[in-house]
């Protein structure tokens, strides 16, 4: 686990973390009625989430807290769930990621939102010990 020594402090637009994943759900990820495990929903959206994080800071990062996670719709087995990440704030060396869940049922071509996330993370250096992260670049007016 290698971090470079001086991270580059640039601040960067939201855009520039993006992640987009897409995943099937199948039998295994569904409960005895083919809804989707919530448990198996939050992995996912906590690895969206962690990509999104790494990409911002540019080096490894640790799950801090899941501040809020909202289950819109249910998600059934054979639907299709698009997740995208973005980092939204970043402090010292935190950084807030929302995640958004689409649904889609692959016969009919119609998407959904499902759920809705907000996670904490933390960069960290090769000695797991918190780093600086580079600012977001606003690219509207506050």
């Amino acid at each position: 686990m290698t971090s470079p020594a001086s991270p580059d402090l640039t601040p960067r637009p939201p855009s520039d973390s993006r992640v987009s994943m897409t995943e099937l759900v199948l039998p295994s990820h569904a409960n005895a009625v083919g809804t989707m495990f919530g448990g198996t929903l939050m992995a996912w959206i906590d690895i969206c989430a962690a990509i999104a994080a790494q990409r911002h800071s540019r080096g490894w990062v640790v799950t801090a807290s899941m501040d809020q996670l909202d289950f819109d719709a249910p998600i059934q087995v054979g639907d299709v769930v698009s997740l995208t990440a973005q980092v939204n704030f970043a402090g010292r060396s935190s950084m807030e990621v929302g995640v958004r869940v689409e649904r889609e049922v692959p016969t009919a071509g119609d998407r959904v939102h499902a759920a809705r996330a907000y996670l904490t993370f933390v960069a960290i250096d090769a000695a797991g010990k918190a780093r600086p992260v580079p600012p977001i670049a606003p690219v509207t007016d506050v």
